[in-house]
C-alpha cells in the first residue's frame, strides 16, 4: 500500500496561494470524506495551517499523485495547471520522513516551533472522527508524534522561545520599546493567540483585549492574562484604542477591512498602529497595509524577524535529523512487515489444521488400544513430516535449478548454519 504526502507550504508557495488552498475548519470533515472517495484512496488525513496544506494518503498500488493533485485543485475551484508548480509529493519513506519533520517543527517557518505538533494532532483527530484513518496512517501519525517528543527531549531544538507569536511580539517591542503604556487587541482565541498573549504579558504590556467569535473562549483567555473579552462585533469599539493588533482566526473572510481601520486611525489622530496578520486566509485585508500610519505584517514578513533567533536551533536540528532518519527506517520496517501478515496468518492456519487433524487421529489410535508411546510417536512423526513436506519439496526444486538465492533465504528462514547444512 503506497503512502503519499502531497501539498504546499511556506517554502513552495507564497501567502496568496496558500490562503486559496487552505481548508476551513468547518469544512474539514466533508473534505476528508471527499478525499477518501477518490478512487484508490484507502486512508486520508489533511493538515491545514497558516503555513501549509498537506494531504496524507495511503492507498491502492494503482493510486498516483496525479489523482491527488487533481482533487486538491478541484476541491478549491482552482486550475490544476495553475496549482501544480507549487506542490510537492513524497512517497513511502520520504512521506513518513516529511510527516515526522513537520510534527517535530523541522519543516516550519520558525525552526522547532511547537505549535505544529498540536496542529498535526488536531488533523489526526479530525481524520479519526471522520473515519478516514486506517492501520497505516494511524501508525504513521502516532510514530511521528512520538519522534517529535523524542526530538524535543533529546535536543535543544525548543530551548529558545522562537515562534511566529514570539516574532510578532518581538517586533512590537522593537517598534514601541517598553510596552507598559501600550494596548493590544488580539483577534482569535486559539493556540497562537494564547501564546501571543503570554509573550505580551511577559513583555509587560499595559492593556489587552481578546476578541473571538464565541466570547466564552475569549473570556477563558482573558481570565488567565488579566485581559478584557469581547466578541468580533465589538471590535470597532476597541480598535481605535489599540496600538497593537494581532489576528489569528480560522475565518474564511477578513475580519478587519480597510474602512474600519481608516476610521480607527482618524479617531487616534494618526497615531501609528502595528498590525500582524498570522491567519491564512488573511484576517486583515491586504489593502490595510496601504494606509499611512499602519505597519502591517503577515506571516511571510516575519521570516527575517526570527532569523537571529535560529542559530542555536540549527545545531539542534542537525541532531534531530539523525533521530528522524533512524525513526523513518523503524516505521518502514513495520510497514514492510505488514505485507507478510496475510502470509503468516495463512501459514499458521495451515499448520493448525495439520495439528488438529493428526491429533484427532492419534486420539483415535489411543481409543482403539494403541499404547500412549505409539500414539505419541505417530503424532510426532506424522506432524513433523506434514510440516516439512512443502519446504523440503521447494528446497529440492531450488537445488535442482541451482537457485542459490532461494537456498540462502531458506537457511536464514529455517535458522540453519553452514555446518548444519553440510552435515544433514
Amino acid at each position: 500500500m503506497p503512502l503519499f504526502a502531497l501539498g504546499l507550504n511556506h517554502l513552495s508557495a507564497p501567502l496568496e496561494v496558500r490562503e486559496r488552498v487552505a481548508f476551513p475548519t468547518e469544512g474539514l470533515q466533508q473534505a476528508l470524506h471527499d478525499l477518501r472517495a477518490v478512487p484508490g484512496v484507502g486512508e486520508a488525513a489533511i493538515v491545514s495551517t497558516c503555513n501549509r496544506t498537506e494531504l496524507y494518503v495511503a492507498g491502492a498500488p494503482e493510486l498516483a499523485p496525479q489523482a491527488l493533485r487533481s482533487w486538491l485543485a478541484r476541491s478549491h475551484g482552482l486550475g490544476e495547471d495553475w496549482l501544480s508548480p507549487y506542490l510537492y509529493t513524497h512517497l513511502d519513506a520520504e512521506a513518513v520522513r516529511h510527516l515526522i519533520r513537520v510534527s517535530a517543527g523541522l519543516d516550519s517557518m520558525v525552526l522547532g516551533e511547537p505549535q505544529i505538533l498540536g496542529q498535526a494532532k488536531t488533523a489526526y483527530m479530525e481524520a479519526g472522527n471522520a473515519g478516514t484513518l486506517g492501520r497505516v496512517l494511524e501508525r504513521a501519525f502516532q510514530h511521528a508524534f512520538a519522534v517529535a517528543k523524542q526530538v524535543r527531549t533529546d535536543t535543544a531544538i525548543g530551548n529558545s522561545p522562537v515562534s511566529v507569536a514570539f516574532a510578532a511580539v518581538s517586533l512590537a517591542h522593537q517598534i514601541f520599546g517598553d510596552l507598559e503604556d501600550n494596548s493590544a487587541l488580539l483577534i482569535g482565541a486559539g493556540e497562537t493567540i494564547e501564546l501571543t498573549a503570554r509573550h505580551l504579558r511577559e513583555h509587560g504590556l499595559g492593556r489587552m483585549v481578546i476578541a473571538n467569535r464565541t466570547v466564552e473562549r475569549a473570556q477563558t483567555l482573558a481570565n488567565e492574562f488579566g485581559a478584557t473579552a469581547i466578541t468580533l462585533g465589538d471590535i470597532p469599539e476597541y480598535l481605535a484604542g489599540s496600538d497593537i493588533v494581532i489576528a489569528s482566526t480560522a475565518s474564511s473572510l477578513p475580519i478587519l477591512g480597510k474602512g474600519s481601520v481608516e476610521r480607527a486611525l482618524k479617531a487616534r489622530r494618526r497615531k501609528p498602529m502595528f498590525m500582524v496578520d498570522i491567519a491564512v486566509p488573511r484576517d486583515i485585508e491586504a489593502e490595510v497595509g496601504e494606509l499611512n500610519d499602519v505597519y502591517l505584517y503577515t506571516v511571510d514578513d516575519l521570516k527575517e524577524v526570527v532569523e537571529d533567533n535560529l542559530r542555536s536551533r540549527r545545531e539542534a536540528a542537525a541532531q534531530a535529523e539523525e533521530i528522524v532518519a533512524e525513526q523513518v527506517e523503524h516505521y518502514m520496517r513495520w510497514l514492510r512487515a505488514q505485507d507478510a501478515i496475510g502470509l503468516l496468518r495463512d501459514y499458521r492456519e495451515r499448520a493448525a489444521r495439520h495439528r488438529d487433524e493428526i491429533l484427532a487421529r492419534a486420539l483415535k489410535r489411543l481409543k482403539h488400544g494403541e499404547s500412549p508411546e505409539e500414539a505419541l510417536a505417530y503424532l510426532a512423526n506424522t506432524l513433523t513430516n506434514r510440516l516439512i513436506h512443502a519446504p523440503t519439496v521447494g528446497l529440492r526444486e531450488a537445488a535442482g535449478r541451482g537457485d542459490k538465492n532461494m537456498l540462502g533465504a531458506a537457511k536464514t528462514l529455517l535458522d540453519i548454519d553452514d555446518e548444519e547444512a553440510q552435515n544433514p
